[in-house]
């Protein structure tokens, strides 16, 4: 049966920077507790992200989809050491009213039945704590470039 999480976010970044980040496919290592290592092979769509997760294992996601006039960006899981059937991840991002930017990501998944609690539960914190990493990522840079005196 095909499960719907979605994690939204609102952030004191411009919708422009956030959206520069999620288009740039790679940088999950460093936003994602969970997620050790990221590389990239390719570049835009059909392009291919293999992270390594922290407790161990593979993830292989292909792009589908970097929208720039929509700021809207999905991924195929194609390989999960998790018991998962189907995964479609999709981020878009959104100005706010004040200058801020709506971050959502979305994830569709078909799991074994057996499992589908705890790793719809795993997937949430995942996310939440990835949007939370960008964010931190991104107004960190943000601090540098103003302390810099770059505008």
């Amino acid at each position: 049966m095909i499960e719907s999480v979605n994690v939204s976010k609102t952030m004191q970044v411009p919708a422009k920077r956030v959206w520069t980040a999620i288009a740039g496919i790679g940088g999950l290592d460093r936003w994602f507790p969970v997620i050790a290592a990221c590389r990239v092979i390719g570049s835009g769509v059909g392009a291919m992200r293999i992270l390594t997760l922290a407790a161990g294992g593979e993830i292989k996601d292909r792009i589908e989809l970097i929208d720039h006039q929509r700021r809207c960006f999905q991924y195929n899981r194609i390989e999960s050491p998790f018991p998962v059937s189907h995964y479609l991840g999709t981020v878009t991002v959104n100005e706010a009213s004040d200058g801020g930017s709506e971050i959502s990501w979305a994830v569709e998944i078909d799991v074994a039945e057996a499992q589908r609690d705890e790793l719809l539960v795993f997937i949430r914190q995942a996310l939440a704590g990835g949007i939370v990493g960008l964010e931190q990522e991104l107004q960190a840079s943000e601090e540098t470039i103003s302390a810099e005196g770059v505008v």
